[in-house]
């Protein structure tokens, strides 16, 4: 196979002849269906939601042909389906809202404006519209009372008085430094000048007189919108939460983020025919996190009060050092010199005792509980290697009058990790009763724990292997409902906890994939689910453990229907720790027990943490068909949740700390040797391919385990890891700058001299995500180290996912080639 890279040779845009095949059943199968709109295959509900009644629903669904998609409204019965007309939209029930203290009444926004619904009686059905303006009010809820509401507009807190319809702000949040704040000491000409001229003296203490009646008028207007808050030069709010009768406000402020110096990517395909430059991302280690600080403020009385961060256990601590000391005793020569002649430069200063320095942290989570006597922060320190879950309580907090104090903390949860922490168990919330619930990787998996703040004590409520997620409160505020997977890692059911009794009871037992809305009264689920061979529906159900869900959509094509799909079997591939690798095995149908060696292809999934072998639909449904396919034409076909996949708990998710692509080829060697000894493959006849991260790993497959793979399909590929962004990459190898190392062994361009199969690369020019300049890198290395068995292919309209069909075909066209010339 030739190079094809611009400019020195053609780029490959031309389409490859669709290959032929004799059996009937697999030519039912064909790439040109495989890759057309999904429109043909299923135009699956999407993004459900309850109306305020509880009584119906609604969901949208694409037009056939068109990106617009339609709102649709059903009965609980599913039998009266009607399409949301585009003059009734602006008027339909909306997700989202907050209900008043009795239930009665819902606040919610519409494009930006304020309305309020009547729930019951006479007036039920009424809406109220409350603003009209060009900028955006959100966030609305009542106050305590039920005769305010709140709302945010343009950063700032306003509240609109239901009977009176008074508006007015409750904060006026400024960045900047307080222009009457208490000037510098006087220098000695100020001083001396006051002593010798009384006129100068007088004009000063008339000019304070004057500021002080100043602010003692405006504190006793009841008319006068609120005094400033400012938070100092270069600072800017990041986050607030409003206490619910008002007077009081959390706020998260700091400095803008420095994200680092940006990228460019040209645009070729352009309406004027010039090449477009466009700004994307920066990368990964080049910014600079900014420190967030927290205060509480006292709206009423207008005194701010700082949270201590510092006093965090252990945020002064560097779990960096020994990485950063070890990079720098392995570090090049020449630099090791220069760094040892700044060294001595600073020894005195070294010699000088210095206190640690705070890490920086960025603070999320800022939750008032009902009756506002408390609220709740998670601080997550930016090497992400800790996170505290933190409460402060006004009644302990000494707040003075006179003086503002500083809160201190009081510590629900240190969460420490010498990976990183998982993002999977971030979620917290209050209860009515005062208790506080969170979620945490403590045990090793994501699951749920409460917190009473008047023992200071956390108990676990779940435990076991497996992992809880979308934790939700229902109205009632009786159950914790939450998705686990249970029974089997790829099988997600829905669960509640009452928490009085802390009894865990199973509400769902469809099997496959599900996620599920609480009915606003409490009553009913509404459940998206999917199983292997059927793409997602809307089932109803009591939410009771013994009701049954009833399916009340069904969105998918008779001709989907009546293809002959090859279901895939879940198996568990022993790794080399004995862990189970969680698989979905495609096998040619009808001759499972034949002895005749078959080729086969391993597919790689994509975002690293991400779970593609479980029992619902896959995300990956052209991969799904097209292994179909495969397995129709005598392919073993195998897609693993290799170690970094999600749903398997924090040791499966962290075993790729600082050397990305070594346990996961490891787990792809387990799969090749299972897949050889138990369904007769052939080891010399053996393909892998993926996008993205699986775009990654094929490379590294490809050049650092030369022979496991005969051929492979690298689709926008990362193939250097101190290119991509920084939130992913950081987590998972730390900074360029502080771990060279992790990024050399983890990067597959530095590993491009091991290739010995055929390889293909394909990457859309558009990509954002993953840069097209990745793959550029790529090639000149091949290029430089005179491979030959590769080629590329370019998509110039393309970004990281594909969006035309005819780049889908072309995409794939190029691997069945690939896999058919290099396996068969």
């Amino acid at each position: 196979m030739n190079a094809y890279l611009l400019p020195c040779v053609s780029i490959l845009l031309s389409v490859l002849p669709a290959q032929q095949d004799t059996k009937q059943a697999s030519s039912a199968i064909t790439l040109e269906r495989i890759m057309a709109d999904p429109d043909w295959f299923a135009r699956s509900p999407g993004s459900p939601y309850w109306a305020d009644d509880s009584q119906s629903f609604y969901w949208s669904q694409k037009r056939p042909g068109s990106a617009e998609r339609d709102l649709v409204q059903s009965d609980l019965e599913g039998r009266e389906l009607r399409r949301v007309s585009d003059a009734e939209r602006p008027m339909v029930d909306l997700p989202g809202g907050r209900y008043s203290e009795d239930r009665s009444r819902k606040v919610f926004s519409r494009n930006g404006d304020l309305y309020i619904k009547d729930l019951r009686g006479a007036m039920a059905g009424k809406v109220t519209q409350l603003t009209r303006s060009a900028s955006a009010e959100s966030q609305a809820f009542f106050l305590t009372g039920d005769r305010r509401i709140a709302f945010n507009r343009g950063g700032q807190w306003f509240f609109r008085d239901l009977d009176s319809g008074l508006e007015a702000q409750l904060a006026d949040i400024k960045t900047g430094d307080d222009p009457d704040a208490e000037e510098d000491e006087d220098d000695y000409l100020e001083r001396q000048n006051r002593r010798l001229s009384k006129f100068l003296q007088r004009r000063k203490e008339r000019r304070e007189a004057a500021e002080a009646r100043r602010k003692a008028q405006r504190k006793l207007d009841p008319s006068a919108a609120p005094q400033p808050f400012y938070l100092g030069k270069g600072k800017n709010a990041q986050s607030t939460a409003l206490s619910p009768d008002g007077r009081w406000m959390i706020l998260s402020y700091g400095g803008r983020r420095d994200s680092g110096k940006r990228d460019n990517m040209p645009v070729w395909v352009t309406d004027s025919s010039y090449v477009e430059p466009r700004p994307v991302r920066s990368l990964v280690g080049t910014g600079k996190a900014q420190p967030a600080k927290l205060a509480l403020l006292d709206l009423q009385g207008h005194r701010r009060y700082e949270v201590d961060l510092d006093a965090l256990p252990g945020i002064k601590e560097d779990p960096l050092a020994a990485i950063r000391a070890s990079s720098r005793s392995k570090g090049d020569p020449k630099e090791s010199k220069a760094d040892d002649s700044k060294a001595e430069a600073k020894e005195a200063d070294k010699k000088k005792p210095s206190k640690p320095k705070a890490r920086a942290v960025s603070l999320r989570g800022l939750r008032w509980n009902s009756d506002g006597s408390r609220f709740s922060v998670q601080a997550s320190s930016a090497d992400n290697k800790d996170r505290w879950t933190f409460t402060i309580a006004l009644a302990d907090a000494k707040l003075e009058k006179e003086k503002p104090a500083t809160l201190q903390p009081t510590l629900v949860e240190r969460r420490s990790d010498s990976a990183w922490i998982g993002r999977i168990a971030n979620n917290s919330g209050w209860l009515d009763d005062g208790r506080f619930w969170f979620q945490s990787e403590a045990s090793g998996y994501s699951h749920l724990y409460l917190h009473d703040p008047a023992s200071k004590e956390n108990l676990q409520l779940t435990s076991g292997s497996f992992e809880v997620t979308a934790v939700s409160p229902d109205p009632s505020g009786r159950y914790l409902y939450f998705r686990a997977n249970l029974d089997h890692p790829g099988i997600t059911e829905i669960h509640r906890l009452e928490t009085a009794t802390r009894k865990i009871e199973q509400i769902t037992n469809l099997g496959g994939m599900n996620t599920a809305q609480i009915s606003p009264d409490g009553s009913k689920l509404l459940i998206t689910h999917s199983a292997l061979l059927e793409p997602p529906e809307i089932y109803v159900q009591d939410a009771a453990p013994t009701a049954q869900a009833v399916r009340l959509t069904h969105t998918t094509s008779d001709e989907f229907e009546s293809l002959p799909w090859v279901k895939p079997q879940i198996v568990e591939v022993p790794n080399e720790n004995g862990r189970p690798i969680y698989t979905r095995l495609y096998l040619p149908p009808g001759d499972a027990d034949s002895t005749v060696k078959r080729p086969a292809v391993f597919f790689v999934h994509g975002a690293g943490y991400l779970q593609n072998s479980h029992q619902g639909w896959s995300n990956y449904f052209r991969e799904f068909m097209f292994h179909s396919m495969l397995a129709h034409r005598g392919y073993v076909v195998m897609d693993m949740d290799y170690r970094a996949s999600a749903g398997y708990g924090r040791d499966w998710r962290t075993a790729i700390y600082r050397q990305m692509g070594t346990p996961e080829l490891a787990d792809l060697k387990s799969g090749v040797s299972w897949a050889v000894a138990n369904h007769g493959v052939d080891a010399e006849s053996i393909g892998v391919y993926g996008g993205s991260y699986g775009g990654f790993m094929t490379l590294m497959a490809m050049f650092r385990a030369p022979g496991l793979f005969a051929a492979g399909a690298a689709l926008r590929p990362v193939t250097d890891w101190a290119h991509y962004n920084h939130g992913y990459t950081s987590n998972i190898l730390n900074n360029p700058e502080d771990d060279p190392e992790a990024y050399e062994v983890s990067s597959p361009i530095e590993f491009a001299e091991g290739l010995e199969g055929n390889l293909l690369i394909c990457h859309g020019m558009l990509d954002d995500n993953v840069f097209f300049k990745d793959s550029v890198r790529l090639a000149q290395r091949l290029i430089e180290l005179e491979k030959e068995n590769w080629e590329m292919a370019v998509y110039p309209v393309e970004r990281h996912g594909f969006q035309e069909p005819s780049s889908w075909l072309d995409e794939y066209r190029r691997i069945y080639k690939l896999f058919e010339t290099s396996l068969r």
